[in-house]
């Protein structure tokens, strides 16, 4: 239920609670009750509003690949705060240590952002800058196929003795292309 609740939210966060019951099928008292839950919990952090870039000048996103000086990761944390630019940062495995995504007005803006800003920071060995032909899919955030911790467990007393509830799936591609999906009980098939 927990999940069918964030579901709504992610697209419609400011649903009235009696309209999020009557979404998600349960008495306006429950989804406000689960609703403060996930807020207490930590599950619901915020609310904001989604700003489209483009309708307040901000044409251009890019993604700026950046090789960090081990020894200076703090600072580069801390320079990085400091830019508005900087719309998301994540510290990332392979060629290159952190990923940033930046809006700007412009291609001139990346330019500078990353010659004038990025390659003064003492911290930045080396950056590599890759500017977003369009944006396909944006998602606030993905909930996972299977729920674990919001929900209540499966009632186990009840299922069969013996029986695996885990179980596998398998998709497999015939050679004439046409899919299948296979479940299986037992992870050893």
């Amino acid at each position: 239920m927990h999940f069918k609740i964030l579901d709504v939210l992610r697209t419609q966060g400011r649903i009235s609670v009696a309209a999020l019951a009557e979404r998600v099928g349960v008495s306006r008292a429950n989804a406000y009750t689960r609703f403060e839950a996930l807020r207490a919990d930590g599950v619901i952090s915020g609310f904001s509003a989604r700003v489209d870039p483009t309708r307040v000048g901000l044409d251009i996103c890019a993604l700026v690949f950046v090789t960090v000086r081990q020894e200076l990761w703090k600072q580069f944390r801390a320079t990085l705060a400091q830019m508005p630019e900087v719309e998301y940062c994540a510290i990332t495995t392979g060629q290159h240590d952190a990923m940033i995504q930046i809006r700007v007005p412009d291609v001139g803006a990346v330019h500078r952002l990353v010659t004038d800003q990025l390659a003064n920071i003492p911290a930045v060995r080396a950056t590599e800058t890759v500017i977003i032909l369009d944006e396909v899919l944006r998602r606030p955030y993905v909930l996972p196929l299977a729920p674990r911790t919001l929900d209540f467990p499966p009632d186990t007393a009840s299922a069969a003795p013996g029986a695996n509830q885990f179980g596998m799936t398998r998709f497999i591609r015939a050679a004439d292309g046409r899919a299948d999906l296979q479940r299986g009980t037992d992870p050893e098939d």
